[in-house]
């Protein structure tokens, strides 16, 4: 069967990725054509569109983007038409997809939505979309079935969390190896930096995040560089002896890390799921948080609080993060007393999330139900 798969961010990319390799097990056969990045590439998809070409970030962004925005939406289209696939399937990235979805049901085409859009964080009339245009939904994370099911009443699978296997399927190098490849110090504890994958976070988010480096000597700061940007883009943070930067290992920088500063997003579960304590920042465009601020009506931002209902990880959003609070957040999982509390709650956290499979578990329902 052909099979047509978007995805607009690097953990999409990721996702999609998997989703690949396991379509393939279930079709041999399968032709797959994707939007995604070079990791759904490598698993045997043939690229569209790459995400590093859609990415913007907050609402602000978006609309001075809307020329490119509206433009790919076109491509997209066209492209489907030009490939003609047995099922099209949608990998978050909500404003987009759910425009291409509409469209693709009223052409006849079967539509399918893997990891679904956060419409239980804001704008939840989405609802009417997804129920008029998805004709299934795998969902990742526990909490989504009863919001779909019990408030909605919209049948969705629970398929577990791809993250679990995308971990346990990625090779690390050992902490030796590591340090003498990447000239970092043999001794020291890493606290590793994951300031984003796109180029707005990252600049907000590294400023801040090294600007406590100073107030803890006794480790070493890591950056961890995202695949969607340059080597480049992080030459003006690498300045002096005291900042260290790896590419495209994040996996392996969060095995051997001891703690972690996270900006918001798919990266806190991820961290979660390694057992490194860490501290959640987020700091976005002044207009696009105020306007978030007013639609979004969780009590939380990271999925690691947001899955366990409660502060698991300390939360820096906005005004708060701060260098003060920065560093004193910081502190107490190095050596305080969060430490121990937080990793005992990853343990729970890694139980909710369920077992092995999410990948093989949703490419075995679309194609059973194509």
């Amino acid at each position: 069967m052909k099979y047509y798969i978007i995805a607009g961010e690097a953990s999409g990319d990721l996702h999609g990725s998997n989703l690949i390799k396991a379509l393939k097990k279930e079709d041999p056969s399968a032709d797959i054509r994707c939007w995604g990045g070079d990791l759904m590439e490598k698993a045997g998809g043939v690229l569209a569109k790459h995400y590093k070409d859609m990415a913007f970030m907050g609402f602000l962004e978006v609309i001075m983007n809307i020329p490119t925005i509206f433009k790919n939406i076109r491509y997209c289209k066209e492209d489907i038409e030009a490939f003609r696939p047995d099922v099209i399937i949608f990998i978050d990235f909500s404003g987009f997809n759910l425009r291409i979805a509409k469209w693709a049901k009223q052409y006849g085409y079967r539509t399918k939505y893997y990891i679904s859009p956060q419409i239980w964080a804001s704008r939840e009339g989405r609802i009417k979309k997804i129920k008029r245009d998805i004709d299934a939904m795998y969902v990742i994370l526990p909490f989504e079935k009863d919001f779909y099911e019990k408030k909605h009443g919209y049948p969705v699978q629970f398929v577990g969390h791809p993250l679990i296997d995308a971990i346990e399927n990625t090779p690390v190098e050992d902490n030796t190896t590591f340090r003498k490849e990447n000239d970092l110090d043999p001794e020291k504890p890493i606290i590793a930096l994951l300031p984003g994958s796109r180029k707005q976070e990252v600049q907000k988010m590294l400023e801040v995040m090294l600007s406590v480096q100073q107030d803890f000597p006794e480790y070493q700061f890591v950056i961890a560089g995202a695949p969607s940007l340059p080597d480049a883009f992080y030459a003006p943070y690498l300045s002096g002896d005291k900042v260290n930067y790896v590419s495209n290992k994040t996996y392996t920088l969060l095995s051997h890390a001891h703690a972690a500063l996270v900006t918001s997003g798919t990266a806190t579960l991820e961290t979660a799921l390694f057992g490194i304590p860490q501290v959640v920042c987020y700091k976005g465009n002044w207009i696009s948080y105020q306007i978030a601020k007013r639609i979004i009506t969780l009590d939380f931002i990271s999925l690691v609080n947001l899955i366990m209902k409660r502060e698991v990880v300390k939360e820096l959003i906005q005004n708060e993060l701060t260098t003060k609070n920065l560093k004193s957040e910081l502190a107490k999982i190095v050596v305080g007393p969060d430490r121990k509390r937080i990793l005992e709650d990853y343990q729970t956290l890694r139980k909710k999330l369920g077992g092995k499979g999410a990948s093989q578990m949703a490419a075995q329902l679309i194609v059973e139900n194509v």
